[in-house]
């Protein structure tokens, strides 16, 4: 199991490697949303902001209100963002579960 500091690290990875490519995704992706990241195995959460391209405001707790929520075990977390995960393969086996309505779903694919 990955500890907490593991999972808000790949996160802060996740926000780099986005906002390094956002001039090339912006005028793909036109989402702004709130985002939560529960770690369901290390009972936390993480909440920041999807726009243009970019992962911003990261930060620690749980956003309730989130528009896309995320919701993975802490190892699976890390898979994902280093690229060791598929995020359909994922979500088609249930070790991640995002909730988004469908349009934002698709804009996601584009963006990870």
């Amino acid at each position: 199991m990955a500890s907490v500091d593991e999972c808000r690290q790949a996160l802060q990875e996740l926000a780099a490697r986005l906002d390094r490519n956002a001039e090339t995704v912006r005028e793909r992706i036109d989402l702004d949303r709130t985002l939560a990241c529960r770690v369901t195995d290390l009972d936390t959460a993480f909440h920041g902001r999807i726009i243009g391209g970019r992962l911003v405001e990261l930060t620690d707790g749980d956003d309730p209100k989130a528009k896309i929520a995320l919701s993975t075990s802490s190892d699976d977390l890390l898979a994902l963002v280093r690229g060791d995960l598929d995020v359909t393969g994922a979500v088609t086996s249930r070790r991640v579960s995002i909730k988004a309505n469908p349009f934002d779903l698709l804009k996601l694919r584009k963006l990870l």
